[in-house]
């Protein structure tokens, strides 16, 4: 078995060539994650599932000739479906749900020859910004256990951060792949809407606002996991701009001047920490030393036009898929099958009428139209990821019966993210900066939309002027 400070040493795409040149093997990767799995799992509960019968034997059966071939991977429990397995959306009310048929994105994973071997741990059906549950758990941060990872891909991350897999599937409704990159010091990169897809089960996700892609420690990582994913099915109800070269071809390649606008503070107001102001003023300082041109700006978009289209599409879309399972099992949605949370998305949603649904997805398009606008004199916006650094657990459970608190919580938290859901634009958290004590807080960049290649250039360069993958917690 390959030794894990061996395996710790390269990203999936290193992982890969080893296989390729016979230095190691697909059984030698699996064997070395699952013993990293065994031995951090009692202290950081990132993995709700894991497949390793399902892994040997598409190893057994032969892995396709793919970029990725042999590398581990993790699918997060909601909302993608892998063959014969349950997808639990991190709740109850879905156990027992086997799918017949793999979702898009995960043929796709396979075809690349990754080994997905589980599946990582999330707040129910991806609503809240941390990963505690009453299904199976809280999911605690590798840097410091009694921290969130964030949410709601928390396991995803927590299981890069500590090891047990180079790169792991996440999704992004309104920041759940830069919130928890931003919580374990990871590269998370939220691509453009409908780079990839969702099918065949979902046309699109809360009104467009939900992607799919990876937390990494590396940023090639995350390129060459778009460069096997993206591109529309057939059957999609829309595809983002084409790309003109693979996206591994970016890494590396001089992003030119870039017009950088620096957003301080959130559209909605809330109060942002101190260390989340530090890690984006020093970004801006490198940036800056880097040759491109940094000016604060202000978003063109008020939390009263936003603020509620985004709630009412993601608690339509939630109430929609929750009543779908509930056809399925022949009997209603009752309060008790949920947590108290996603009780009052449903509620919530029940209470808007269709137009109110339309004029939700009306609004989100204003954004999108709006920023496009700013986009003319500005290509990259630069914030704080998150308000605050990694909060307690136990602040934001989902079980929280105070409504107005968990709100609270949950804004002060992660204010800056969703705009960019909105505006279907990419974004992505870079891992530059660091408490004290230790704790990561990522920086936010986001691009217009379709420009992937213009982040995934950027990232690489600050990864070259400030390297964090040999960065890793002392779990």
């Amino acid at each position: 078995m390959l030794s894990f400070d061996d395996y710790r040493r390269h990203d999936a795409v290193g992982l890969a060539a080893l296989v390729s040149r016979g230095e190691t093997s697909a059984t030698e990767l699996l064997d070395t994650a699952l013993a990293r799995c065994d031995a951090v799992e009692p202290r950081i509960r990132s993995v709700s599932q894991l497949h390793e019968d399902f892994a040997r034997a598409a190893i057994r059966n032969g892995l396709p000739d793919g970029p990725l071939r042999g590398v581990p991977f993790l699918l997060k429990d909601v909302s993608v479906q892998l063959a014969g397995t349950v997808t639990t959306n991190g709740g109850r009310y879905f156990e027992g749900a086997v799918a017949e048929r793999d979702s898009t994105v995960v043929e796709r994973y396979r075809r690349a020859g990754l080994v997905i071997f589980g599946k990582t741990m999330t707040p129910e059906m991806g609503l809240a910004a941390s990963t505690e549950t009453s299904h199976k758990g809280s999911t605690r941060n590798p840097w410091n256990v009694e921290r969130t990872a964030g949410g709601s891909s928390g396991g995803a991350a927590a299981a890069v951060a500590a090891g047990i897999v180079p790169a792991a599937q996440g999704s992004d409704g309104g920041g759940s792949i830069r919130i928890p990159a931003s919580c374990c010091g990871l590269f998370g990169l939220k691509p453009t809407r409908a780079r990839v897809p969702l099918g065949p089960f979902v046309g699109e996700s809360w009104g467009g606002m939900g992607v799919v892609h990876v937390l990494s420690r590396s940023v090639r990582d995350s390129a060459a996991l778009l460069d096997a994913t993206a591109g529309a099915a057939a059957g999609d109800p829309y595809a983002a701009p084409h790309q003109a070269r693979p996206y591994l071809e970016e890494v590396g390649a001089d992003p030119g001047r870039l017009r950088i606008a620096f957003q301080r503070r959130p559209v909605s107001g809330s109060p942002v920490d101190g260390e989340c102001i530090a890690a984006a003023e020093d970004a801006a300082r490198l940036l800056d030393s880097l040759g491109h041109h940094v000016e604060e700006a202000t978003l063109p978009a008020t939390i009263d036009d936003i603020g509620p289209a985004a709630w009412a599409l993601v608690a339509t879309g939630v109430a929609a898929t929750l009543e779908r399972r509930a056809r399925m099992l022949g009997r209603p949605l009752e309060e008790h099958d949920v947590e108290p949370v996603t009780w009052r998305a449903v509620l919530h949603a029940r209470s808007l009428s269709a137009l109110a649904h339309h004029e939700a997805l009306a609004a989100i398009h204003r954004h999108g139209r709006r920023m496009a606008e700013f986009r003319e004199r500005h290509d990259i916006v630069l914030s704080p990821t998150l308000g605050q650094p990694p909060v307690p657990l136990g602040v934001q459970r989902m079980n929280n019966a105070d409504g107005e608190a968990y709100a609270a919580a949950l804004h002060r938290f992660t204010p800056f993210c969703n705009v960019f859901n909105m505006s279907g634009e990419p974004s992505m958290s870079v891992p530059l900066h660091w408490t004290v004590d230790g704790l990561p807080v990522g920086t936010m960049l986001s691009g217009a939309f379709g420009r992937e290649d213009l982040l995934i250039r950027l990232g690489a360069q600050l990864e070259r002027a400030r390297p964090w993958f040999e960065r890793v917690p002392p779990l």
